[in-house]
């Protein structure tokens, strides 16, 4: 007799998981939905795609390494790790410093929307698909982080807002990608997210007096389910070689650079939480982009060259144009729309000048498979 699971840390299937978070919608915060609403260049997105295509996937080429990494997710070494335990400390949201409070409750937001959206889309796969190698994936990286965004609810909950996720499934944008940009885009956030909390838990196992909340000690498992995503991808890239050569090549370099230059704005916008953790917002992206770099080559032709001197100067433009954009858009006149367009100009030709710094090309491995190592 199956057994229904009372929290999302438990749940087998992104289903489950979604009823109980439904469940406790009812304490959600209208505020905290009304930004995970957003649609803006730097905030997550839900997106949909051809399912159809995707379905006809064979992995036939890829066989061993698959079946491996599908047996690696079935046996569901995370299951109840994402629930509040007594490691979990109390966290004194009143007296928290009023900037920080804000900023964190924005990455959390955040964090929350961007794990949602990758559940939402796995789980229409899932349920549209017939191929039972690639229905049985995108269900598994459903139930994983379908158990992420319960568990940044559950923190956020304790801050007094939530996201009521039934309400964004029902009412959010879909942005439609062809499938190759699917795999670009996602695989990307997968290892970028892998590399961005497996640097800032490291970084607090190291200091732990910069540990200002408990949910940072949940980051290791966390971004192995990250790293476990991104492998899939990475392997469905490789049942067709087209997706990594000739123009698609370019394509690869514009996410690559699209997903780099969004983390770098979006750190930027949060100068308080990378002073409550004691990093610097600069040292952060470098490291989260070597380790990236390192990783993408599994299956990329290219890395970008992140040590050109161009490259930080080009960031740090588009940095500049963002704020000038934000603070025209929240002003009034037609000297705020004049210093709107102007930046929007400056933001692209920074993003172009990025684009046309040389990238670094390299061999692949046969095999696509890694395992997590930092």
């Amino acid at each position: 007799m199956n057994v229904q699971a009372s929290h999302t840390a438990d749940a087998v299937t992104a289903e489950e998981s979604l009823a109980i978070q439904e469940a406790q919608s009812a304490v959600d915060s209208a505020s905290a939905t009304d930004v995970a609403m957003q649609n803006t260049l730097l905030t997550p997105r839900f997106y949909t795609t051809d399912f159809e295509e995707l379905d006809a996937i064979d992995v036939s080429p890829v066989r061993d390494d698959w079946d491996s990494l599908i047996a690696q997710m079935v046996s569901d070494p995370n299951k109840g790790h994402f629930r509040k335990t007594e490691n979990w400390d109390h966290v004194d949201w009143d007296n928290m410093e009023p900037k920080l409070r804000r900023e964190f409750i924005d990455f959390l937001i955040s964090s929350c929307t961007a794990e949602f959206s990758g559940c939402v889309l796995y789980k229409e796969m899932k349920r549209r698909g017939s191929n039972k190698d690639i229905t049985q994936l995108f269900q598994l990286m459903a139930r994983d982080e379908a158990r992420h965004a319960g568990f940044i609810n559950d923190a956020l909950r304790e801050a007094g807002v939530a996201v009521n996720l039934g309400f964004l499934t029902q009412k959010k944008k879909y942005t439609y990608f062809r499938p190759k940009f699917i795999y670009y885009a996602t695989y990307l956030s997968e290892k970028i997210g892998y590399a961005r909390y497996i640097t800032i838990f490291r970084h607090l196992e190291e200091h732990p007096e910069y540990r200002f909340h408990p949910i940072f000690k949940w980051f290791q498992e966390w971004c192995n389910d990250e790293f476990s995503h991104g492998e899939a991808f990475a392997l469905l890239m490789k049942t067709d070689p087209k997706l990594t050569s000739g123009l698609n090549v370019l394509w690869i370099k514009f996410f690559l650079t699209a997903v780099y230059a969004t983390m770098y704005i979006r750190d930027h916008q949060r100068p308080e939480f990378h002073k409550a953790l004691g990093v610097d917002p600069d040292w952060y992206a470098h490291e989260v982009y070597t380790k990236t770099s390192a990783i993408t080559k599994q299956i990329f032709p290219i890395t970008l060259d992140i040590e050109n001197p161009r490259w930080q100067r080009g960031l740090e433009k588009l940095n500049r144009a963002n704020i000038t954009i934000a603070k025209a858009s929240h002003a009034k006149g037609p000297m705020a729309f004049v210093k709107g367009a102007v930046a929007r100009l400056q933001a692209a030709s920074a993003f172009v000048s990025l684009m046309t710094i040389r990238s670094k090309s390299h061999a692949r491995p046969d095999s696509t498979r890694m395992e997590p190592c930092y």
